[in-house]
């Protein structure tokens, strides 16, 4: 048999001994203590089989990684205790074999042998938890996914809350994948995204005839989410109106489409998210509190990354080796100086932010190694001199101004600017029209020429 490079991943050096009795005596045994630090040594060669010790949960990241590596590379993963349902995740996540501590050499030696000379794995495709897909190696993560996996095995309504990019709609997906509905639609709708006159008719469909322009009847998200799920996001900027006929909806599962005589019975579940803070939009007049604990029946608040900069580098490992493999980047790995730069970062865009360096990255950085130099201006710490001249800087918030007054004085200014042309107000503010035009009747703008 030809020479094998085995990686495995344990804190026991037990496991580490009865592992080199297990395999073929030209193999060669690279160990790593921790999923990150395997990371980074598949960087640098390509092993034959993985082999991993650890909770399922701890073993995700490493298994997401593994599916964008070429070649694929098959994974045992060793847990301690049995169980039924751990197995099930690993094996749907990816996994080539699942074994349970205490493991007997002989038993070892037998997965060992048959994964080595298994066929090519890339003509096996396995089912593949939505879960695995949402990397994380620290624990306040993993909790957060165990605790929505649980949650996903019943029917209960889900409000998933969290800063903009920190992956709420990736935890919607993957409720849905791994919920009884899971054969059913997933529908999405973000609620900030189209225009208050329409949101309503997006929700709930209309009759023929309802408006001027109803020539036909057209169902509602509602309705194509008939058996499934209906994914709310930026449940927050929901009008008062769409609020009550969804507090219905909850309370009765009946749609009242535009212009029906009679409600339909719907069967669905509902995922809302925001990024909003909806006990304050509550205190103001602007969401409803009856709606509020209809959504609220069990909710999932996902830490933005500056809370958990442990998961930095297991993200920026599984971006990078799918850019590797979509389109041949060459970096392998970063140094510890600029991953030190990047914990540091507040990260106001969260992952998202995190994603958009990574490209950056591909497209400028031609090493195999990230240095602090090649990080984008974004994220690099400011030189003295420039910390001490923005310090001088004017600030906004010395105008004392709120969110929502500072937001409606920029929606006046660009439309004075165009001299009341919507079209050219949105592209000075870099948004769409339709979302200009939804901030101006919240705001109760008019144009004026």
């Amino acid at each position: 048999m030809p020479s094998s490079i085995i990686l495995l991943i344990t804190k026991d050096p037990a496991l580490s001994r009865l592992l080199q009795t297990a395999v073929p005596e030209s193999s060669t045994i690279l160990t790593a203590s921790t999923i990150v630090e395997a990371m980074r040594l598949w960087q640098t060669t390509t092993p034959s089989l993985v082999v991993c010790e650890g909770p399922p949960q701890s073993v995700m990241p490493l298994l997401e990684f593994s599916q964008q590596t070429t070649p694929l590379c098959p994974i045992l993963v060793i847990a301690e205790g049995h169980s039924v349902r751990d197995a099930v995740t690993v094996m749907r996540s990816g996994a080539a074999d699942y074994l349970v501590k205490p493991v007997t050499a002989e038993e070892l030696r037998t997965v060992v042998a048959r994964l080595l000379h298994r066929p090519s794995v890339e003509t096996m495709p396995a089912l593949h938890d939505r879960f695995a897909q949402i990397i994380s190696v620290s624990a306040q993560m993993n909790l957060i996914k165990q605790l929505a996996r649980e949650v996903a095995a019943t029917d209960a309504t889900v409000l998933i809350t969290g800063e903009s990019g920190t992956g709420k709609e990736l935890f919607a997906q993957a409720i849905h994948a791994a919920s009884p509905r899971a054969r059913g639609p997933l529908i999405a709708l973000n609620c900030a995204g189209i225009p208050e006159p329409l949101l309503e008719a997006e929700l709930f469909g209309y009759q023929q005839g309802a408006f001027t322009d109803a020539k036909h009847s057209k169902p509602g998200r509602f309705q194509l989410a008939e058996g499934g799920t209906l994914f709310l996001d930026e449940i927050g900027e929901m009008s008062a109106t769409a609020q009550a006929k969804l507090l219905r909806v909850l309370e009765d599962h009946v749609v009242d489409p535009l212009g029906a005589t009679r409600g339909q019975k719907v069967d669905i579940r509902i995922v809302a998210a925001t990024n909003e803070d909806l006990p304050a939009r509550i205190k103001a007049g602007q969401f409803r509190l009856d709606l509020y604990y209809r959504l609220n029946v069990y909710q999932l608040r996902i830490p933005p990354l500056r809370e958990r900069p442990e998961d930095i580098e297991a993200i920026l490992m599984v971006f990078l080796e799918r850019a590797r493999r979509e389109r041949g980047c060459p970096i392998r790995a970063i140094a510890p100086e600029a991953l030190a730069i990047l914990k540091r970062h507040d990260w106001p865009g969260n992952v998202r932010e995190l994603h958009n360096v990574v490209e950056w990255l591909t497209i400028t950085c031609k090493h195999q190694t990230i240095q602090p130099e090649h990080l984008p201006p974004s994220v690099r710490p400011l030189p003295i001199q420039s910390r001490a001249q923005s310090e001088h800087r004017p600030s906004l918030l010395d105008l004392g101004l709120s969110l929502e007054e500072l937001e409606k004085h920029l929606l006046e200014e660009a439309l004075a600017r165009a001299a009341g042309n919507v079209s050219e107000a949105s592209r000075l503010l870099k948004i769409s029209r339709n979302t200009f035009r939804y901030r101006m009747a919240k705001h109760h703008l008019r144009p004026h020429r």
